[in-house]
């Protein structure tokens, strides 16, 4: 992405990834300091510890809506591409490290990190669209 917003479809994504990370942030440290020091328990605490994981939820959807509304078939194209990079690297990871871990060679990861690893890929992507189509994508 070049650092300019070009039409309402990214405007959109923008504002829903922005709305969606505000919340992700404001609920995992609520959740951290009230849950860490058993402020809450029960319903209340099982509510806070699912917000942030719902937030991350909210920037797939963001990304998912900004397919389906990005007029520009080949910025669409592109975000596509992106993702599907992302997906292959994020699942291939958890496969492989899923294995390696059922026969005790690693120890266990939490699964919020393949979410980690597919935003990373979200970036394997955009350097992948760079290389072979001469320009990144607009999911970051």
């Amino acid at each position: 992405m070049t650092g300019k917003i070009r039409n309402r479809a990214q405007r959109r994504y923008m504002l829903r990834l922005s709305v969606a990370m505000v919340i992700y942030l404001v609920s995992l440290f609520a959740a951290d300091y009230l849950i860490d020091r058993n402020l809450v328990e029960g319903p209340l605490a099982w509510a806070l510890a699912i917000l942030p994981g719902l937030a991350i939820v909210g920037v797939f959807v963001a990304l998912a809506l900004l397919m389906v509304e990005e007029d520009d078939e080949f910025l669409r194209m592109l975000i596509v591409r992106q993702t599907l990079v992302a997906t292959g690297l994020a699942l291939s990871a958890a496969t492989i490290w899923g294995f390696l871990e059922n026969f005790g060679l690693v120890g266990h990861l939490d699964a919020y990190w393949w979410a980690v690893i597919w935003f990373f890929g979200l970036g394997v992507g955009g350097l992948v669209n760079k290389l072979t189509m001469g320009a990144w994508g607009q999911c970051w």
